[in-house]
C-alpha cells in the first residue's frame, strides 16, 4: 500500500520528535519481547539435552521426572527443571539444560527458610527484583503483567474506537432527529457509574468462570461505558468535513452514503483520531491498574502491576522492594506512552494537515 505524500510528511515530522519517536521505539521493543516471554522469563527450559537428543519444552507439554532418568516418587510428578540442571552438571556426562535469563514462572512459588514470604533482591538465585509476599518472582509478574496490560490496552482501544468513530461519523452525517436521539442516549449511559457496575458484575460472576473469560468480560464493561468520549470528536469533525465542497462534489456524482463517510470524510479527520491514540492507552492501562489496586481488575494469580503495588503498598516497611518495582515499571510504562502521544499530536496536528478529495 502506498501512502500519500501528506502522511509521509507527518510520518518524517514524527521520526524528527526524537523523544517520541525513541519512545515509540522502546515500547515496541517491549511488546514484542512480552510476546515471547516465556523464551525470557519461564522456569521451563530453553533446550534439554538428555543421551543424545534434543528437547524444546518451552512450548510443549509437560515432561515427567520419568523422562529424564528420575526414580522413586519424583518419577511421576512434573520435572523440576532446575533440580534436574544441577543434576546434570553435578554428573558430568554430557547432558544439559539452558534455562532463560530468568528461571521463574510468574505463578511459581519460592521458598524462603521453609517458607513463602517476601525476599530481598537476590543475584545468586536469579530474583533480580526479589519476591513478594508469596514467593513469586516480581520480574516475572511484572514482565507478564506488563504483557497482560499492553494487550488488553490495545483491544480496548481498537474496541472504543471502532464503536465511537462509527456512531459519531453516523450522528455528524445525519444530523437531525438521529442526532438528538444519539445525543441523549450517550448523556444518560454516559451518567451509569462505571465503578459500581464493574464491582455489581463481578460480584455475581460464579468463580468457575476462567479467567480469560474474567478477562473478556473486565474488557467489554470497560469499553461499553468508555466508547462515548469519542463519539463527541468525531461528530463535530463529520459536521464540519460534510460540509466541505469536496464531500458536496461527491454526493452529487451520486457517491453512495459509506462512500462519502469512508472514503471522503474519514481520511480528512485520521489525525484527530490518532492523535487520541496512546492517551486512551495511558487511560486504559491507568483504569486496569486502578482496578486491580482496588481488588476488582484482573482476576487472580494474573499477573498485574496494581496487584503488585496493592501488596507493596501494604508491606511498605517490610518489603519496600515490591512497592518500588511496581511504581517504576508503572512510571516508565506511562513516560513512554505519553511521549508517543505528545509527538503523535505535534506531527498530526489536524489544524495543519488535511486532505481534500
Amino acid at each position: 500500500m502506498r501512502l500519500n505524500p501528506l502522511t509521509l510528511r507527518k510520518l518524517r515530522r514524527f521520526r524528527e520528535i526524537k523523544r517520541g519517536y525513541y519512545s515509540f521505539l522502546i515500547l515496541t521493543v517491549l511488546t514484542l519481547l512480552s510476546l515471547f516471554a516465556e523464551l525470557l522469563i519461564n522456569d521451563k527450559p530453553l533446550v534439554i539435552r538428555y543421551e543424545g537428543q534434543l528437547t524444546f519444552p518451552t512450548y510443549g507439554s509437560v515432561m515427567l521426572g520419568r523422562d529424564f532418568g528420575v526414580k522413586g516418587e519424583l518419577a511421576n510428578v512434573p520435572v523440576d527443571y532446575r533440580e534436574l540442571e544441577r543434576r546434570f552438571r553435578a554428573e558430568g556426562n554430557g547432558n544439559f539444560i539452558i534455562m532463560p535469563p530468568v528461571p521463574y514462572n510468574p505463578y511459581e512459588n519460592t521458598e524462603v527458610e521453609g517458607i513463602f514470604r517476601a525476599a530481598a533482591p537476590d543475584l545468586d538465585n536469579k530474583h533480580y527484583l526479589g519476591t513478594d509476599t508469596t514467593g513469586r518472582d516480581i520480574l516475572a509478574r511484572l514482565f507478564y503483567g506488563f504483557r497482560t496490560a499492553i494487550l488488553f490496552a490495545m483491544a480496548f482501544t481498537v474496541l472504543t474506537y471502532v464503536i465511537g468513530i462509527a456512531l459519531g461519523c453516523l450522528m455528524g452525517y445525519f444530523g437531525g432527529l438521529f442526532d438528538l436521539l444519539f445525543q441523549r442516549i450517550i448523556e444518560i449511559w454516559s451518567n451509569i457509574p462505571f465503578l459500581y457496575m464493574v464491582i455489581i458484575v463481578f460480584s455475581v460472576i460464579p468463580a468457575t468462570f476462567s479467567i480469560p473469560a474474567r478477562i473478556t468480560i473486565l474488557l467489554v464493561i470497560m469499553v461499553l461505558f468508555s466508547w462515548t468520549f469519542m463519539t463527541y470528536y468525531m461528530r463535530t469533525e463529520t459536521y464540519r468535513e460534510k460540509a466541505r465542497d469536496y464531500a458536496l462534489a461527491a454526493r452529487v456524482l451520486g457517491a453512495s452514503t459509506p462512500r462519502i463517510i469512508f472514503r471522503h470524510i474519514l481520511p480528512n479527520t485520521i489525525s484527530t483520531i490518532v492523535t487520541f491514540i496512546p492517551f486512551t492507552v495511558v487511560a486504559a492501562i491507568t483504569a486496569i491498574t486502578a482496578l486491580d489496586f482496588l481488588g476488582w481488575g484482573l482476576p487472580p494469580p494474573t499477573p498485574s502491576i496494581g496487584e503488585l503495588l496493592k501488596q507493596g503498598t501494604a508491606n511498605l516497611t517490610t518489603a519496600p522492594w515490591i512497592v518500588t518495582s511496581a511504581f517504576i515499571a508503572l512510571v516508565v510504562i506511562l513516560t513512554l506512552v505519553t511521549f508517543i502521544g505528545e509527538a503523535i499530536r505535534e506531527a498530526f496536528d489536524p489544524k495543519k494537515f488535511t486532505i481534500y478529495r
